[in-house]
Order: C-alpha cells, then structure tokens, then sequence
C-alpha cells in the first residue's frame, strides 16, 4: 500500500534538508495529541543512523526503531526496523521548484501487520495520514519561513 503527500515551502533545498536531517524535527512537526519521546538517535541523522522513539497517543505507547538510508540533500529514507507494520518505508525527497523554493514530498509504502491489536491499529494509524501531513506541512513552512 502507498500514500503520497507534498507541499511547497519558501526555503533553499538545503535549509529544507538540514531542518529535516534533525532529530528534533519529528518532535516539532508532530500534531497534538500525539507526543513524540525519542529514545535515541544522534542530533542530526545520517545515512546508516537508527532511532528509537515512541509516539504517545493518549495513554498508548507505540514504539518505533528505524533506519535512516540514502541520506543527501536531496532527500533520505527512513525505514521501520521494528514497530506496528510489517512493512514501512518513509521516503522524504526535497525538490528545487523555483526561487527560493523547495517542494517536500513523502511517499510512504506500508504493509499492515496481521495482529490482533497491531492490525487494526496500523489502519486507523494510516487513516489519519492526510491530517498528520498537512499538519507537517503547515508547521514546516511555518519553522522555517
């Protein structure tokens, strides 16, 4: 399965790049309510980096270990190591688009988990992808212009 979001923001391809390769990143671009708790990763993330983090939502835990590849200015990806799917790839890729101007575009393939609490919980997980996203969107452009 596939999901697909981009925005544009007013920022250099390398400012956008730089913000992203942060940990603190995914703690800032998070909507309320979830909350992000990383357990480890180093301060700006490399090509063949792992992060450990859990997303908080409400009173449940969802731990995440992933794998950071493919590392440029261009882009990365992140890829689930351990957590609720059987299958994620996070694939984050930044396009020159003007001026001034980067188009940020994520592409996500997942594979649900076949489980009794996972499975239902990876759908209403991917359900709320396009608000998570515009989110990311809007709270990006708002960090970095």
């Amino acid at each position: 399965m596939a999901f697909r979001h981009e925005f544009t923001v007013a920022a250099p391809r390398a400012k956008v790049a730089h913000f992203h390769r942060r940990r603190q990143s995914l703690v800032e671009i998070t909507p309320p309510p979830i909350v992000v708790q990383i357990q480890s990763a180093p301060e700006v993330l490399s090509s063949g980096d792992e992060m450990r983090f859990t997303l908080w939502l409400g009173p449940f835990p969802i731990r995440w270990h992933a794998a950071i590849e493919a590392m440029s200015e261009a882009g990365f990806a992140d890829r689930q190591i351990s957590g609720p799917f059987d299958h994620w790839v996070h694939r984050h890729t930044f396009l020159e688009s003007g001026e001034g101007l980067t188009t940020v575009r994520d592409e996500i393939e997942y594979v649900y988990r076949r489980h009794v609490l996972w499975g239902p919980l990876g759908r209403l997980f991917v359900l709320g992808l396009p608000v998570l996203f515009s989110y990311r969107a809007w709270r990006t452009k708002r960090l970095l212009c």
